[in-house]
Order: C-alpha cells, then sequence, then structure tokens
C-alpha cells in the first residue's frame, strides 16, 4: 500500500556538477526535494520505488545498486541507485543488472545519495514516455502492492515550452497544462492525473505525465493529502517538487 510519496523534478541540472556556474539557480529546487524526501523517510516505508521518464521503454525495473551516470552531460560524475540503502528490495537479486539507470533515475539516485537514504530498500522503474494512462495506472497498482508499506519517489518536469528559449519553443497552451499539473500533484488528486490529456502532454514535451500517472495509479484509495512545496520554469520547463502522506 502507498504511505507517502515525492515528486521532483529530473533535469540532471539538478545535479550541481552538472550546471556548473548555474547551479545556485536550483538551489530551492534542491531543498525543496531534499524535504520531500524527509517526508518519505519518516513515513517508515517497508520499500522505496523510483519512478522515473525512460524513453520508449514502456516499463524497465533497475535493482537496487544499479549504476548511473553523468558522463553524457560532461561530469564524471557516477551514482548507485539506493547505495546506502540496506537490505535489498523484495523480489530483486544480486548482483545488479550491468544494464545502466535512465537520466532520470540517475538524478534519482544523486538525491538519495545526498540525503543520505538509509529508510528502506530501494527499487527503480523506468516508464516509457508514451504508456497510456490506463496502462500507467495499473503498474501504478501494482508498485503500490509490492510491499505492506510503499514509498514513492516520482521524477518528470512539466511541459518545455514555456518561454521562446525553452527546449520546446513557446506554446500558449504550455501554462494552463503546468499551472493544473502543479495543482493535481499539490492536492494528491489522483483523478485529475489520471485524467491528464496524453497528447497534449506530449505535444508540450512533459515527460513527467507517465511517471505522475504511474504514482495516481499507486495513490488510489490511499487517502493522502498533497503539499507542492516547489513551483518554477526557470528554463522555460515546468518543475514541481510535492510531497504526498
Amino acid at each position: 500500500m502507498l504511505v507517502a510519496a515525492a515528486v521532483c523534478p529530473c533535469p540532471p541540472l539538478l545535479v550541481p556538477e552538472v550546471a556548473a556556474g548555474a547551479a545556485a539557480e536550483l538551489d530551492a529546487a534542491r531543498d525543496a526535494c531534499a524535504d520531500a524526501l524527509g517526508v518519505l523517510a519518516a513515513s517508515r516505508p517497508d520499500l522505496l520505488v523510483v519512478l522515473g521518464p525512460a524513453g520508449p521503454q514502456a516499463r524497465r525495473p533497475y535493482q537496487q545498486g544499479t549504476r548511473g551516470s553523468f558522463a553524457a552531460f560532461g561530469v564524471d560524475l557516477e551514482v548507485r541507485l539506493g547505495a546506502g540503502a540496506g537490505g535489498s528490495a523484495p523480489g530483486t537479486r544480486d548482483p545488479a543488472p550491468e544494464r545502466p539507470l535512465p537520466p532520470s533515475l540517475s538524478v534519482a539516485a544523486w538525491l538519495l545519495d545526498r540525503a543520505n537514504w538509509a529508510a528502506a530498500p530501494v527499487e527503480g522503474l523506468g516508464v516509457g514516455e508514451p504508456l497510456a494512462a490506463a496502462r500507467c495506472a495499473e503498474a501504478g497498482r501494482e508498485v503500490a502492492a509490492r510491499a505492506d508499506r510503499v514509498a514513492l519517489l516520482v521524477m518528470g518536469d512539466g511541459s518545455a515550452c514555456r518561454t521562446l528559449k525553452a527546449p520546446g519553443y513557446l506554446d500558449a497552451r504550455a501554462e494552463g497544462f503546468d499551472a493544473a499539473a502543479a495543482r493535481a500533484l499539490g492536492t494528491a488528486d489522483t483523478a485529475a492525473l489520471l485524467a491528464m490529456n496524453e497528447d497534449l502532454a506530449y505535444a508540450l514535451k512533459a515527460a513527467g505525465r507517465a511517471p505522475w500517472q504511474v504514482l495516481a495509479g499507486a495513490g488510489e484509495g490511499a487517502g493522502l493529502s498533497g503539499q507542492l512545496l516547489y513551483e518554477d520554469a526557470p528554463y522555460g520547463v515546468g518543475y514541481f517538487v510535492a510531497a504526498w502522506s
């Protein structure tokens, strides 16, 4: 059963070594992520599942200890998923597979390491960005049934079309899309998340849509409340941090 969730953005720029001279611009986002992870730890989970967009792959699991790297972003920095967590995630086997973490889960691994996560075993799930809402919800229900007390760290960004210099250029629909996403994430509104328009999310390059809908499936009936800890679009991309408990 889902007992807590943290929603965080997943740009590699969240890692100071990648952002370099611009690192301070996301200090507030990093602090909010740390606060959200604190909510996860306080929930005393039996298992932490980390979700994040992973390109076209439908669903791809990653064991605790799987390595990720920021070499593709010009930084010689390696991370491991849940490196400091005790025990092994239910149903996993050692050693960890050779397949590396996708960038979103590498950022999550960095956040967990920064928070000295040791509250529960960790496993990862890469979510394909085209995954339909119904399948996302089904995946979420399966994740929530993985242990008696499951916590989620959900990585994902909003629209990438908020300004002329944004990765997706300016789209007048982006601001309204992000406002609705922030409202749903901040109030733990699972119905609103599942009702997000998949085609619009794709057009606006909102990589968080599928992971958020997995979260919605996991949170159905859990009775959690939400709090929006951060909302901004510093590079024309919607970034949100929320905590559910």
